[in-house]
């Protein structure tokens, strides 16, 4: 019999044990039943929703442990560990010159959901629910543009703060973000292709088999990295990981130490873990070490890391947080969808020169689910990526990667303080010079 009080090193092997169960559950559902392909739910998340259904925080038929939501915690670190490994070298003059209009779309767009979306939470949601907490409103954009991985962090930075149930929040709006960008997105993709506003695609019906089960046939397979060091020596792939967990592992060393001696800032660990990643990378790019690192290798980790983060991450949600939020949950989810519809919409047919839908398209998926959701409707509507939008989007993040950094950081000490509005405000102004900066840069684009 499996003994959930005590944690032991057999307590992760058996969580592991069934999440990988269910993992592997989820795909052969994705698999074999036509309305998930439809549907594009992706297997990491029917994994979280089953352990969900049947673990401790439901049914209680499968012994999952309560530490399901800190391996969320760690999990994003690694993501974030892994993720300046595999980034590009690319200046900053490159990314100005060739992806301008992308990048106000993409940062425009990541700081309106958060400005809007949160001044809503404190000025409607709070005034009919006054006893709510003032970040209530942000745990929307914490789950639709950051995804299951921050709400991981962010609920976790709040934890350490003093409010518990920020994580099961985030995660909750973060799975209800995945839903809404498969959903809307599959719509609008049929309306765009029934009104001849796609530009490869004329039938929603015409998609292959693979997109749909997930399952590669054998000329369609690429490889997933190279043999960087040799196995007599290390193995590739121990290599990689090895890099990976000391990325994430230094980072919650600086994450603690910064603890010990300013207790009030709570820095989270996978920004911890993202920064020493990308000085690492500066150093091995100084050195010959950036040759035995290979991007596909270490961008195959950082996939693995999510797929566990989110069945993980669903899986440890409260259903009695949710139960005891639901109204301005679903007045909150309500309200975040049509903001950022309106954002995205809007802006995507204004700021795209060519290829408007394929952009914003990518663009729903990305700010209401995942990365991977972006590319998973993009490709729908883009099978062999001609719009070249998942380049620009690539090199517009560049520079918008440190500012999301910064304020999925700083977003629960300023609440925590009381200064949450001036982040929201601040957010929202930023967000106005930059549509002000297209607008000068000739970016802006008025469409019939």
């Amino acid at each position: 019999m499996i003994d959930l009080t005590q944690f032991t090193p057999w307590t992760l092997f058996t969580d592991l044990g069934f999440i990988s169960i269910l993992l592997l559950v989820g795909k052969f559902i994705r698999v074999k039943v036509k309305l998930i392909q439809q549907l594009f739910i992706p297997p990491s998340l029917i994994a979280g929703l089953l352990g969900l259904a049947f673990g401790p925080n439901g049914l209680g038929w499968i012994p999952l442990s309560n530490d399901l939501g800190t391996y969320a915690a760690i999990l994003i670190a690694l993501v974030f560990g892994a993720l300046p490994l595999s980034s590009p070298n690319v200046s900053m003059k490159e990314v100005a010159k060739r992806v301008g209009p992308m990048w106000a779309y993409a940062q425009v767009g990541m700081l309106l959901q958060w400005a809007l979306v949160g001044l809503f939470g404190l000025y409607v949601i709070k005034l009919i629910w006054p006893d709510l907490n003032d970040a209530f409103g942000i745990m929307l954009p914490t789950g639709f543009y950051g995804g299951h991985g921050t709400a991981a962090a962010i609920g976790s930075a709040f934890e350490g703060l003093g409010w518990d149930e920020a994580r099961s929040l985030g995660m909750t709006t973060a799975t209800v973000g995945v839903i809404c960008s498969i959903i809307g997105g599959l719509l609008m993709v049929k309306w765009a292709a029934k009104h001849k506003q796609t530009a490869f695609i004329s039938d929603f019906d015409d998609l292959p088999d693979e997109l749909r089960s997930g399952l590669l046939p054998e000329d369609k397979r690429d490889s997933i990295g190279e043999a960087t060091t040799s196995s007599i020596s290390i193995d590739t792939l121990t290599f990689h990981v090895a890099l990976v967990f000391v990325v994430a592992f230094l980072g919650y060393m600086v994450s603690q130490t910064v603890k010990v001696y300013y207790p009030v800032l709570e820095l989270p660990v996978f920004s911890c873990a993202f920064i020493i990643g990308l000085v690492l990378k500066k150093f091995f790019d100084a050195t010959t070490i950036s040759r035995y690192i290979c991007p596909q290798t270490t961008q195959r980790l950082s996939s693995s890391f999510t797929d566990m983060l989110v069945a993980c991450g669903v899986a440890s949600i409260k259903l009695g947080v949710i139960v005891k939020y639901a109204l301005p949950l679903i007045v909150l989810i309500i309200a975040g969808v049509a903001i950022v519809w309106c954002i995205t919409f809007f802006l995507g047919r204004r700021l795209a020169k060519t290829f408007w839908f394929e952009r914003m398209i990518f663009a729903w998926g990305w700010w209401t689910g995942t990365m991977a959701m972006g590319i998973a409707l993009l490709r729908i509507v883009d099978p062999k990526l001609s719009s070249k939008a998942m380049d620009d989007y690539a090199m517009a993040y560049l520079p918008i990667a440190p500012i999301e950094i910064l304020l999925i950081t700083f977003v629960p000490i300023l609440f925590v303080n009381g200064l949450g509005v001036w982040l929201l405000l601040a957010c929202l102004v930023l967000s106005l010079l930059i549509l002000l900066l297209a607008w000068k840069m000739g970016w802006w684009i008025t469409r019939s």
